[in-house]
């Protein structure tokens, strides 16, 4: 009965999402207009007011608008928060269809936002039009995820009862790979900044100057140089490397394809690449301010800088990494540079307690819409509301689902979603939405 009232419903899907899609909801108002986003939230609230759940519009304290409704279950029924984000990240270049327009090609639906995390709102949205829920449901979609500028994680603070729930369905998350149904338990921490490095009043002529003169991008490639070593293995003083992943593997040659390694190419890390990705910090460059190469000239450099992302693995406190970062940057400045450091922000990692009532449904209701044993693994990004939400609700049981899975390419050109992924987790999520009571 579900599954077939779920196949009726695709069709509307696809037609959820290509509206979703079609909305530019990146929110940073100096890349796009913010009534792109505002437009989300108002479809949003809509359609999930029409699915069963009525909501409305709530201002968060960073000038987002998150969506947010409630209905009530049956008396003594538990409630579940149904939570995924509407904002998406830039489209970026290098896309072979227009990525504000849902395109498919070989069976897969492409536009920005179509798995992270669009395709999951469609997903909760086709799951409660195909059951009458025998709990109280609750519903918290963001506005601005992708920025990480802690509007929800601070309306939470603020409004709490808009979140309590005796379990909390995050849908931002995917599967192993398509058709592999797959909790996600553990997401790193993380920790942003930008390091600008000052040498000199001015650049000046390489060769008047060069040789002598300290060059201030030089210092910050040695900088730079010293967080990792030569294996690719995050080397910063004072913070633990040498973690093991005890969950489920991820296998070598299945990492190098779905990352795109060019042949011949080795993988970072003297670790597994589960310990890699998921129980040991990473360091990543992000952006250098420097002169491009075409328009440069033969000059000295007086200042550079860069943005640096630090993730984190749980049993790490991402503050006290933070503090160990900007000290190793500072000590490994070459000739007394002047090293200054604007921070951007730290985020919690997160473990899920597992084998409560809430994910014992959800694992057999996941078993069966895909007809296959569930499996586990982590995830080296951050969701900053995941231990927000275990700080405040210690007793509720958080799980993390999604659509998206290593085809999926969030976050590159050419983002895409496997439909029957939406079908077969909008199946999962409504049984449990029917059994969990």
């Amino acid at each position: 009965m579900v599954r077939a009232r779920v196949a009726e419903l695709m069709g509307r899907a696809r037609r959820d999402l290509e509206e979703l899609v079609a909305f530019r909801s990146v929110a940073d108002a100096r890349q796009f207009p913010e009534e792109e986003c505002l437009e989300a939230a108002r479809w949003t609230a809509d359609a999930f007011t029409e699915a069963g759940v009525p909501c409305k519009l709530r201002e968060t304290p960073d000038g987002s608008h998150a969506v947010v409704g409630h209905r009530p279950g049956p008396e003594g029924a538990p409630t579940v928060l149904l939570y995924a984000h509407y904002d998406v990240q830039p489209p970026g270049e290098g896309w072979t269809s227009d990525p504000w327009r849902l395109t498919e090609r070989e069976g897969r639906w492409y536009g920005r936002g179509a798995a992270d995390c669009k395709g999951n709102l469609v997903m909760h949205l086709t799951a409660l039009r195909a059951v009458e829920p025998a709990v109280g449901v609750k519903v918290v979609i963001e506005g601005s995820e992708e920025q990480g500028t802690g509007g929800l994680e601070r309306l939470l603070a603020y409004d709490p009862e808009l979140f309590e729930a005796d379990a909390i369905v995050i849908a931002d998350t995917g599967n192993a790979a398509v058709g592999i149904p797959t909790f996600t338990t553990s997401l790193r921490g993380r920790a942003g900044l930008v390091v600008t490095v000052t040498t000199m009043d001015s650049p000046l002529h390489s060769g008047t100057v060069g040789g002598a003169a300290p060059d201030a991008l030089a210092a910050l490639i040695h900088m730079l140089g010293t967080l990792r070593d030569g294996a690719g293995n995050t080397t910063i003083r004072g913070l633990k490397s040498d973690q093991r992943w005890q969950g489920a593997p991820y296998p070598l040659e299945r990492f190098r394809k779905d990352a795109g390694i060019l042949d011949g190419v080795g993988v970072a890390g003297t670790g597994t690449v589960s310990d890699m990705l998921w129980a040991r910090p990473a360091l990543t460059v992000l952006g250098i301010d420097c002169p491009p190469v075409v328009g440069s000239t033969a000059s000295v450099q007086a200042s550079a800088r860069a943005r640096l992302n630090l993730r984190v693995p749980p049993g790490i406190d991402p503050g006290s990494a933070c503090d160990a970062l900007v000290a190793h940057l500072h000590a490994a400045a070459p000739w007394h540079a002047r090293v200054e450091i604007e921070l951007e922000g730290v985020g919690s990692p997160f473990l899920a307690r597992t084998g409560g009532r809430a994910y014992t449904t959800m694992t057999a209701a996941l078993c069966e819409a895909y007809g296959k044993k569930v499996s586990t693994m982590g995830d080296g990004a951050s969701i900053p509301l995941c231990p927000a939400l275990h700080k405040a609700f210690p007793k509720a049981e958080i799980m993390l689902i999604g659509v998206a899975e290593p085809a999926a390419r969030i976050h590159a050109p050419d983002e895409s979603v496997d439909p029957s992924e939406i079908e077969n987790l909008a199946v999962a999520e409504a049984l449990f939405l029917r059994g969990y009571s």
